[in-house]
């Protein structure tokens, strides 16, 4: 009992020391802004936060605006929005150099100047990638991922770390170490995961370019929550070295890395900086496929697939309603819509999602926990995941007469067989193949699709791991998926929601009709999917949505 004291007053003790750590960001970056605005009593900030992404490095790059009023214009933002959503982990005190040796720079890239925000998962020399976990406190990585050694090519200046949930297998944005994260547009609901300090400072106007990560959702669900875009793109598009997974060594279920912004032009900049032979040099599985500026800025009209539920998770009155009123838009502005039926979500969901990513009964994922003090509320997951395997096959076979469908989820989970990750993988292919199959003889070149929205509650995610079908879906069969804003919730999609059943008519079904309640006014997007390697296609998809 000693010993387990001392090893838990040590874990708080690092806790309150990164605690501190956080406070003494805030506080640098408020005397950093001060200092700036005592300074440049004259400068315009809210026309320079107002300025969309390519509009602002434009105006970088010819010398019209200077870039320390751009980077301490953000700075400001930035803590304003940190202080609100509790978005913000880390103040990256060295971009104030950099700041300043961008100004001597002869060659200037496409993201000069511009001020941009990164995961807590993403490696940047001399920071902790945390993932939520205390032991990965006073941990700093040795050298830049080679996403932000890109971006500094590129003339970007990475200036804060934000905040993700603890594992970052979920898609809340809460870790013991920097607290919950709140959404932006409404601070009693989450603003998604695990990018969700991404989504939040993005969403809040706190950063104009922000990057993260999507093993489920977790660029997709932020991005959705707090009313932005973002896009992720295939799993090998983008390089990962240097970007810290939450299940390590799972290959079923696609991870990727890319970018949130306001707008979808701001994402395509993005693309076009980090496609580049610097990405393509630094990482050599990365295939050398530079931005394709051919297709992206094609008129041609587009043949569009659709549908408004994948028949596990029933949408909410305000999803469907985006799915048709961006249909019906979309063929008034010229474009062929095609009904899409989605078959055997549920099978891919337990079968290639759960069991894939905790093929080894989830033993390798709790083992991350080992020492934790806190395990996101799952303490049951973690005692199944350690107990033996003929006590998880004995526990399966007593509760399956009394488990419905989703919550076989967690049966599923028990009862796979112990293997090691990195070779007991269970990849789509006959699932994918069909897909595609079922794509092209539709003659398709995209598909509109429904995302999870509007934001849930605080908390809710963790009660409602099963909702997040309408994402992980693509992850699995490893698409191209952005995600636009087209509506916002009204009176009348709540006074709907009284109605919601659920196609289960279980408890995750009721659960989620309450994590649904009380969200008029708040954003719902649609997502936008191609197929793999066409994220060009995907976002010049995207930007016909936007523009509606």
């Amino acid at each position: 009992l000693l010993l387990r004291w001392r090893r838990r007053r040590a874990l708080w003790r690092k806790v309150a020391e990164a605690q501190e750590r956080q406070e003494l960001s805030l506080v640098r970056m408020e005397a950093a802004a001060r200092r700036f605005r005592e300074q440049n009593p004259s400068v315009k900030v809210a026309s320079i936060l107002s300025l969309p992404l390519p509009e602002l490095s434009r105006k970088l790059r010819d010398g019209s605006l200077p870039l320390d009023h751009v980077f301490y214009a953000y700075v400001g933002k930035a803590l304003q929005i940190a202080i609100e959503t509790n978005c913000v982990t880390e103040f990256l005190q060295e971009s104030e150099t950099q700041l300043r040796r961008a100004k001597l720079m002869d060659k200037q890239g496409l993201l000069y100047g511009v001020p941009i925000s990164i995961k807590d998962s993403i490696n940047c020399q001399g920071h902790d990638s945390t993932l939520g976990f205390i032991k990965n406190l006073n941990k700093p990585a040795a050298e830049d991922s080679v996403v932000v050694q890109v971006l500094k090519r590129q003339g970007a200046i990475p200036f804060v770390k934000t905040n993700v949930p603890q594992s970052l297998i979920s898609y809340d944005c809460k870790n013991l170490i920097f607290g919950q994260t709140r959404n932006p547009l409404m601070f009693t609901r989450t603003p998604g995961g695990s990018s969700g300090g991404e989504g939040a400072l993005v969403g809040g106007g706190g950063s104009i370019l922000g990057i993260g990560t999507d093993v489920g959702g977790s660029l997709r669900f932020p991005a959705a929550f707090c009313g932005v875009c973002a896009i992720k793109p295939t799993g090998k598009r983008l390089s990962k070295r240097g970007v810290m997974a939450g299940v390590a060594g799972q290959k079923a279920v696609a991870a990727a890395v890319g970018p949130l912004a306001k707008d979808v032009e701001s994402l395509a900049l993005c693309l076009r900086a980090l496609l580049s032979e610097d990405m393509f040099s630094l990482d050599s599985t990365v295939p050398p496929l530079p931005f394709n500026e051919e297709v992206y800025s094609s008129t041609k009209p587009l043949r569009i697939g659709y549908y408004e539920t994948d028949f596990f998770t029933m949408p909410s009155p305000a999803m469907r309603r985006a799915v048709r009123e961006t249909k019906q838009l979309l063929e008034e502005a010229g474009h062929t819509l095609v009904p899409f039926e989605l078959t055997n979500v549920e099978y891919v969901m337990f079968n290639y999602c759960v069991r894939g990513m905790f093929s080894d009964g989830g033993s390798s994922f709790a083992r991350k926990f080992k020492g934790e003090m806190e395990k996101g509320g799952s303490g049951l997951f973690f005692w199944l995941a350690k107990a033996p395997h003929w006590l998880k096959t004995l526990l399966c076979w007593i509760s399956k007469p009394f488990l419905d469908a989703k919550e076989s989820f967690s049966q599923q989970l028990w009862d796979s067989t112990p293997t090691p990750l990195t070779t007991s993988t269970f990849p789509p292919q006959d699932y994918c193949h069909q897909f595609i199959a079922q794509w092209k003889q539709l003659n398709l070149d995209v598909m509109l699709c429904p995302m999870l929205g509007p934001a849930l509650g605080i908390g809710y995610p963790a009660k409602l791991s099963v909702a997040v079908s309408y994402t992980m879906l693509y992850n699995a069969l490893d698409f191209p998926a952005g995600v636009v804003p087209v509506t916002l919730v009204t009176d009348e999609d709540e006074e709907q929601l009284k109605g919601y059943k659920g196609y289960y008519q279980d408890w995750w079904d009721r659960t989620l009709a309450k994590a649904f309640r009380g969200s008029v006014g708040m954003p719902v997007a649609v997502q936008c999917v191609a197929l793999p390697w066409q994220e060009e296609l995907c976002l010049r998809f995207m930007k016909e949505v936007e523009t509606l």
